[in-house]
């Protein structure tokens, strides 16, 4: 039996922190600790912490505090931790330590200083916009002005655990945790907008960009270790390679992305409307391996209020976009997010969203109240709407956004459809999603046939829908090729013959 001691990880927020926490979880093991599957057996609970908005903080406390409560000692890291580091260590002593992104290299000594009492003295928080004075391209092992999660990072040649990716360039620091077949890949960290709403570029850092060799190297790595679709994910997905002197390094990377040996589908997320170029649409619409699908943070359709919140576009620009893309891909998904009760909002500003939900067509919809941030300009913008007022127009806006979600499922049934399978259902039902659909957030399919297996990506027959959730019917005859692992373009030309 193992003598090791035992960590347990739990990871909230978004899928970036996904990706920050595989790399930790590779650091922590590489330090001579074990990952235990829960709190109840672990000496030491490492909480990868969410920043984001009011209700994430607030999850992110309730989980330390029941982290505690199960007697392990505890660890706070993550956003949260970063973003307010000794504020957050003296607001809550059940923390045994508060740790940010740049303790993240030195983690196994973090743990064992929390292990034999000794303090950690937690960070006063700072802007990171200006810790970045070189480019990924010339940053070093030897680099030590911020480190960036997700990154790699300087690493001992010597011989990781099983299951963490090897060296190539910039050393890789992953294990995967969570399994499956779908697999976050990070593009890059931080963000270069400076949206009067959001914190993130405060206590992210500026954008970095992964250079694409450091990016593909990880993808391999992932494919042979069982992921078939790789998310694409950054806080900005457009802004890839800018910082490289390439705006058009995403587009040139896709198809070697999807070329990769075992990654049957890959899929793009968060894009910034203004900077969704005509060529990246076509790079995402007509490569073979990448999902037609648009994760477009359009956050609201009236122009003065997205003005306000320092950003571009209005109703018509935002349609206009999306015919581009349906031009190009009639079926392709398109899922967004957007914000509620900005200061100075009017009814007229509701309305417009409304219309533009409404004619818009997307698959998938978020709205969110919104709440001050501490140190954003719009924490300090007139025209604050009352509570009760914000409450009832996410309402109002959200059962409209249900509704036309449904009706654009409705719409699907009777089309065909490529599943990924990621979960039995039990009675020769399998669960998984379709192209339009990414994890977790745009509902899922559930399809029936004969030879399913996780893992394989299947054509199959929609037949009904319930609410964004779809049930469909594998095709005959499409099945065997796509379960002995055939992928996307067998069931893809199996989808064709069929139609």
């Amino acid at each position: 039996m193992s003598t090791r001691r035992k960590v347990s990880l739990i990871t909230l927020g978004c899928a970036r922190n996904e990706v920050d926490s595989e790399e930790l979880a590779a650091r922590i093991e590489d330090a001579g600790w074990d990952l235990a599957e829960g709190s109840g057996d672990a000496d030491v609970v490492v909480v990868n912490t969410c920043g984001f908005i009011e209700a994430a903080k607030k999850d992110s406390i309730d989980t330390l505090l029941a982290a505690h409560d199960s007697g392990a000692k505890v660890v706070a890291a993550g956003c949260m931790a970063e973003r307010y580091g000794k504020e957050l260590a003296e607001a809550l002593p059940e923390a045994h330590a508060v740790i940010g992104f740049d303790d993240y290299t030195s983690i196994g000594e973090r743990l064992e200083d929390v292990v034999a009492g000794r303090a950690h003295q937690a960070h006063t928080p700072r802007d990171r916009r200006t810790l970045l004075p070189i480019s990924p391209v010339e940053r070093t092992a030897s680099s030590t002005d911020v480190a960036i999660p997700g990154h790699g990072g300087a690493h001992a040649d010597d011989a990781l655990p099983d299951g963490v990716a090897p060296a190539s360039g910039p050393r890789v620091l992953r294990r995967r945790l969570g399994g499956g077949p779908v697999a976050p890949l990070k593009l890059a960290s931080g963000c270069d907008r400076r949206c009067t709403f959001c914190a993130i570029p405060a206590f992210r850092g500026a954008y970095v960009s992964r250079p694409p060799a450091e990016v593909l190297e990880e993808a391999r790595w992932l494919a042979a270790h069982g992921a078939r679709e790789l998310v694409l994910v950054s806080e900005n997905s457009t802004s890839y390679g800018k910082d490289l002197g390439d705006l058009r390094a995403l587009e040139r990377l896709l198809p070697d992305l999807a070329a990769v040996d075992g990654v049957d589908r890959v899929r793009v997320s968060y894009l910034q409307p203004a900077e969704t170029r005509p060529g990246l649409i076509e790079a995402i619409c007509g490569t073979p391996g990448v999902a037609p699908y648009f994760d477009l943070s359009f956050q609201h359709a009236s122009g003065p209020v997205l003005r306000s919140m320092r950003r571009f576009g209005d109703r018509e620009r935002f349609l206009d976009l999306l015919a581009q893309i349906r031009a190009q891909a009639p079926e392709a998904g398109v899922r967004s997010n957007f914000i509620v009760g900005f200061p100075g909002e009017t009814e007229d500003d509701v309305e417009e969203l409304a219309a533009f939900l409404t004619a818009a067509r997307l698959d998938a919809v978020g709205v969110f109240g919104y709440s001050d941030e501490d140190g954003t300009e719009a924490a300090n913008l007139p025209g604050k709407i009352d509570p009760d007022e914000v409450a009832r127009r996410v309402e109002e806006l959200t059962a409209l956004a249900e509704e036309l979600t449904a009706q654009r499922a409705e719409d699907r049934v009777g089309t065909l459809v490529e599943v990924l399978l990621e979960e039995d259902a039990g009675d020769g039902a399998f669960e998984g999603r379709a192209a339009h659909q990414a994890p977790e957030v745009d509902g899922t399919v559930l399809v029936r046939g004969e030879g399913l297996s996780v893992g394989a990506i299947v054509p199959a027959r929609v037949t009904g829908s319930d609410g964004v959730d779809l049930v469909a019917d594998a095709l005959a005859g499409a099945v065997a090729g796509a379960v002995h692992g055939a992928g996307a373009d067998v069931a893809r030309g199996a989808a064709a013959d069929v139609s």
